[in-house]
Order: structure tokens, then C-alpha cells, then sequence
């Protein structure tokens, strides 16, 4: 049962200038949300709703609808400024 993406504007940009080998990860570590959201290594956020996977440096910030199956990608970016 796949979930279905959706990627907020910020967040496409937010990827779009990863380098080409740290984007190529995160996509598809993107990807595999849609198969499994809440896969090994996911973790939930505390103090705002959400969940985070960890891809190297980088974390992928997300939301999960679970009754429409689908998955919302809010934020991309390194470990340091993520959270902000």
C-alpha cells in the first residue's frame, strides 16, 4: 500500500540545492517514505507535529495523513539549521 507525496515549494528548493550525490539520496530515501512512512530509523517530533527521517547530514521533515494516504514533505535540509 503506497502512501501518495506531496512536496511543499520550500522543500523542492530546499533539495534542488543539495550537491548532486547528497540530492540523489535524499530522493530516494524520499521515495521510500511512499512504501513504508514510518520505516526503521523515523522518528516524531517533539513539540510540533511531524515526523523526521535522517539521510546522512541531511533531515527530511514530513507529515503523514494517514486516513488519505499521503505523505507531506515540509522542510530538506542539514542537521545544523533544520530545526530553526
Amino acid at each position: 500500500m503506497n502512501y501518495s507525496l506531496t512536496i511543499k515549494t520550500s522543500a523542492v528548493k530546499a533539495l534542488s540545492q543539495l550537491p548532486k550525490q547528497d540530492y540523489e539520496k535524499v530522493r530516494n530515501a524520499i521515495q521510500e517514505l511512499a512504501k513504508a512512512p514510518r520505516s526503521s530509523g523515523c522518528k516524531k517530533l517533539k513539540g510540533r507535529d511531524g515526523w523526521r527521517i535522517r539521510v546522512g547530514v541531511y533531515r527530511v521533515i514530513y507529515q503523514i495523513d494517514d486516513p488519505n494516504q499521503s505523505i507531506r514533505i515540509l522542510n530538506v535540509g542539514h542537521r545544523k539549521n533544520i530545526y530553526e
